[in-house]
């Protein structure tokens, strides 16, 4: 009967490079995200006042829809 072991440690420096890629993929989602709510904003202002009443905004609610 063979014995089989369950437990091995992570190879040198898998961890830090498992931690350095999360973290980057962490400012990637960050940045997308940002830019996602520039577009939309930028694309609210170029809506008229009569446009923003027609879906329910007023040009205060553009900044709060964007974050």
């Amino acid at each position: 009967m063979a014995a089989v072991e369950t437990t091995r440690q992570a190879p040198l420096g898998a961890i830090t490079t498992y931690r350095a890629i999360n973290s980057l993929s962490n400012v990637v989602s960050a940045f997308a995200a940002w830019n996602d709510a520039r577009v939309t904003r930028k694309a609210l202002n170029k809506l008229s006042d009569r446009e923003l009443d027609d879906i329910g905004l007023c040009r205060g609610d553009i900044e709060f829809i964007g974050r």
